[in-house]
């Protein structure tokens, strides 16, 4: 699957990867002010990775709900969400098994992509997934609800399932794949551009169809007729021309994002085409923003696009990178709010897939500052998770290992 990947990354510039998906606000509510992070952490600082467990079959995120068990929660590639005990056991069945849900596929960029707990799961046991299925010969994307079992907590029927959404997906590649709660308890939900490469369908741009974009919608409410959410009136396509669950727009492949719970600002890795990795980060009050893809990767004009720019100005990320030193895939992750790592204190850290490195990003004036912590191995840093606590663990694709990050001497 590796080498599959470098072939068509080379071959045709797009995203696909060997089975991870990715080797391949107008509204809102906050401040709407960045603060600007802490500096970078001091050059004698030594970091590395603790094991938390291991065997997993191509983890591709981890999630903790808010339910004080202490449990981790890993999602595999292949269908199955499986369970970190608080005391570093693994349960010994999953907790949850979507390999049964009608036209499940996994492989390449698809699968089971992503997981979010809700806020109140302690309370309503609610969790939401993101996962690819064809029917009858067509690929889709699926937002599903499902319900943990009342009577046995680390067990959740697939039969409890609700559908969201679905959406129809053009290729078989870039199909993103996070989820996330803000502080007001929307549900925000990634799709990549829909695949192939350089997004022949101009989706990125286009406000009339989801893919390519970030979307807000309110799973609390009663429904709206014809839906199984509810689209926030304050959206900022809300009685205008587009889809009104959108909220950001002209992203590539942003296959992890996450909020800081500090600041409620939104930061996003999005995965680039074939010179330039991005982080974006934008505040609750930028709902609506252009993100640029594809008529830029990055801060850079993309040559090949042949798509007309939808809005007037374009948002560029605050950081870009290219692929001269092996890195080749973003990987987005957290502002760090835990209490092993002090000098990580308020400081945003990702990495990328393809070199496995692992940065922290810092901004200085206007500037910003992207300072190595450590490596892992390459093809396998797939996602950087966090806990209740603010600690940031890594899931390792390749070696099936889940991992903290751990500042040598602290705990």
């Amino acid at each position: 699957m590796l080498v599959s990947w470098r072939w068509t990354r080379v071959c045709c510039g797009s995203f696909a990867a060997a089975a991870l998906l990715l080797i391949s606000g107008c509204g809102g509510s906050g401040s709407g002010v960045i603060t600007p992070p802490p500096p970078p952490p001091p050059s004698t600082a030594q970091f590395d990775l603790v094991q938390v467990a291991n065997g997993f079959s191509a983890p591709l995120d981890l999630q903790q709900p808010a339910d004080s068990s202490g449990r981790l929660f890993v999602v595999e590639q292949g269908g199955h969400i499986q369970i970190i005990q608080s005391n570093g056991t693994r349960a010994s069945t999953p907790f949850l098994d979507v390999t049964g849900r009608g036209g499940f596929t996994s492989g390449g960029e698809t699968g089971l992509l992503g997981l979010v707990f809700h806020p109140q799961y302690a309370q309503n046991r609610r969790f939401f997934v993101n996962y690819t299925r064809n029917i009858g010969g067509q690929l889709q994307s699926v937002i599903a609800e499902f319900t943990a079992s009342p009577m046995n907590t680390d067990f959740a029927d697939p039969a409890t399932e609700k559908i969201l959404m679905t959406v129809d997906q053009p290729f078989a590649n870039h199909k993103g794949g996070g989820l996330a709660f803000d502080k007001a308890g929307y549900l925000y939900i990634a799709f990549g551009d829909g695949g192939s490469g350089g997004d022949p369908q101009c989706n990125g741009q286009n406000i009339n169809v989801l893919l390519g974009k970030i979307l807000r919608i309110d799973v609390d409410s009663p429904p709206a007729a014809g839906l199984n959410y509810v689209i926030p009136p304050s959206n900022p396509f809300v009685n205008q021309t587009g889809r009104g669950e959108i909220w950001l727009y002209g992203l590539r492949n942003p296959f992890r994002f996450s909020f800081d719970s500090a600041s409620g600002n939104l930061w996003i890795g999005d995965v680039g085409q074939a010179l330039y990795e991005e982080v974006d980060l934008l505040t609750p009050k930028q709902g609506g923003a252009n993100l640029g893809w594809n008529l830029r990767e990055g801060t850079h004009a993309y040559p090949a696009t042949t798509c007309s720019q939808t809005g007037s100005a374009l948002t560029d990320p605050i950081f870009d990178y290219d692929h001269s030193n092996g890195d080749a895939s973003v990987i987005g992750g957290h502002v760090y709010h835990g209490q092993k790592i002090p000098v990580l204190a308020g400081i945003y850290v990702f990495g990328d897939f393809i070199s496995g490195r692992v940065w922290s990003l810092t901004q200085s004036g206007q500037s910003w500052t992207r300072t190595l912590l450590l490596t892992t191995a390459g093809n396998d840093l797939a996602a950087i998770g966090q806990d209740q606590a603010g600690e940031l663990y890594v899931a390792r694709y390749s070696s099936g290992v889940i991992e903290r990050l751990h500042q040598v001497g602290q705990p």
